[in-house]
């Protein structure tokens, strides 16, 4: 059997931080994320036509999810090699499902793929972005390709959905300490971080085992800032911003 070498063609620049936070599924937070296209792949040649279409796919890496410690030295292999099953956040993460009917990103090929709503596509001197909408991708995810999304053959309104049945229902009820807010108030685009810090609490990211718990104080990075939150019964307070 042949192999095969990928080549990142671009880099995703995301509020998302880290693995904890970043939405599960595409759509679920608005979030304003760029595309960066890596040489030789930065001509606007490469796009031309692009601009007719509202949503793309983005095939990505689930680079902070390699097994290979030599890859990867931060993360602990258990053990080093893929699995057949994995635990769905969907089902409480109690439950174990085939790994290809997950969305896993702990997959053999740690392959990713991701819709957005298309934005803007802006020439800065030598480098080339495309502005997105909705993705739930990691902050410099390595980006494999990019096509467009087409409704009449992506969209199957009668298509079935499994165990992940509906969108993720909204949990909890965010509001801000006064320190939280007068903090806000220092922030370029502080709206935009706030209505972000709302969308990605609300859905509770805690892991499956934890949102049984009703309370307990949390930290999340988004954009540049550790926001450290508190969870008391079905409401989070946001307690800080930290640079």
């Amino acid at each position: 059997m042949q192999n095969y070498t990928l080549q990142p063609i671009g880099t995703v620049h995301s509020p998302f931080k880290e693995k904890f936070g970043t939405p599960r599924q595409p759509g679920l937070v608005n979030a304003q994320c760029s595309i960066e296209l890596l040489p030789p792949y930065n001509q606007m040649d490469a796009l031309k036509g692009l601009e007719g279409f509202s949503h793309i796919w983005v095939s990505f890496i689930f680079h902070r999810a390699i097994r290979d410690p030599q890859s990867n030295p931060q993360f602990n292999p258990q053990p080093n090699k893929w699995q057949p099953t994995v635990r769905p956040p969907r089902l409480g993460g109690n439950e174990k499902i085939g790994v290809f009917a997950s969305r896993s990103p702990f997959r053999p090929n740690n392959l990713g793929l991701s819709v957005a709503k298309l934005i803007d596509i802006e020439q800065r001197g030598k480098k080339l972005f495309i502005h997105v909408e909705g993705l739930d991708i990691i902050d410099s995810t390595p980006v494999v390709d990019i096509k467009p999304y087409i409704p009449y053959v992506d969209a199957i309104p009668d298509a079935s959905e499994g165990f992940a049945t509906g969108a993720p229902e909204k949990k909890l009820e965010v509001e801000f300490t006064q320190q939280a807010e007068q903090q806000l108030k220092k922030i370029e685009n502080a709206e935009n971080l706030r209505r972000l810090i709302i969308d990605v609490l609300e859905l509770d990211p805690r892991p499956a085992y934890k949102q049984s718990e009703q309370k307990g104080d949390f930290g999340v990075r988004l954009e540049d800032y550790n926001i450290r939150w508190k969870v008391t019964g079905n409401s989070v307070c946001v307690m800080e911003l930290l640079k």
